[in-house]
């Protein structure tokens, strides 16, 4: 049988390599990137006209704690919750910074700055309905975090458990202990029970 054969290609030839290739944006239906870019970087805010100085405001908030923030709103819900986010990961790329991104009903939120824990926290309080209640919601969360807690209810669960295995442990020690107790009292009646000494002649 004939050894196969091996075909060398030329240096110049390069092969695809799809996993190595950007993943596409999904953007939100009739959002020109370019467009919201060049009204954040005026004054931070791509907004209707009505909430535009408000939330111009609660960037002039954000900066005067060391936070660089831009906001989008957009007046209808895209198609996909996580257009939002793809949305501020464009701006983001563009201004750096954080970016904020409300719909009525959804968020996203890109930064480099800001861990997406803390992100996510904030966006978990700007469910309101309202652009500027939103924002400034989001803006006290990540100026002031709040408690952390899933820490906390981590920290109670371990006392718990410990607590009960401490229980159990002492439970079973005091058994072991009232076991071994009442086989030696066992042990010593039976053993007067059957001695016998035998009568002298």
């Amino acid at each position: 049988m004939p050894a196969p054969i091996a075909t060398a290609l030329p240096a110049s030839v390069m092969l695809p390599v799809h996993s190595a290739l950007p993943l596409s944006t999904d953007l939100p239906e009739d959002i020109d990137v370019s467009d919201v870019v060049a009204d954040v970087s005026d004054d931070g805010v791509s907004a209707p006209s009505d909430e535009a100085s408000e939330l111009a405001a609660v960037v002039d908030r954000a900066a005067e704690h060391g936070i660089k923030l831009s906001i989008v709103v957009l007046d209808e819900d895209p198609g996909r919750d996580s257009q939002l986010r793809d949305l501020a990961t464009e701006v983001g790329a563009e201004e750096g910074g954080t970016v904020l991104v409300l719909s009525p009903s959804w968020v996203g939120t890109y930064s480099d700055s800001i861990s997406r824990v803390l992100l996510e926290s904030g966006q978990d309080r700007t469910y309101t309905g309202d652009a500027v209640v939103s924002a400034n919601h989001f803006v006290d969360e990540v100026i002031e975090p709040g408690p952390p807690w899933a820490l906390f209810t981590a920290v109670i669960v371990a006392i718990v458990v410990i607590a009960s295995a401490a229980t159990f442990f002492a439970k079973s020690r005091r058994a072991s202990v009232s076991r071994d107790a009442t086989a030696e009292k066992r042990d010593s009646a039976s053993g007067a029970g059957t001695s016998y000494e035998r009568p002298k002649p």
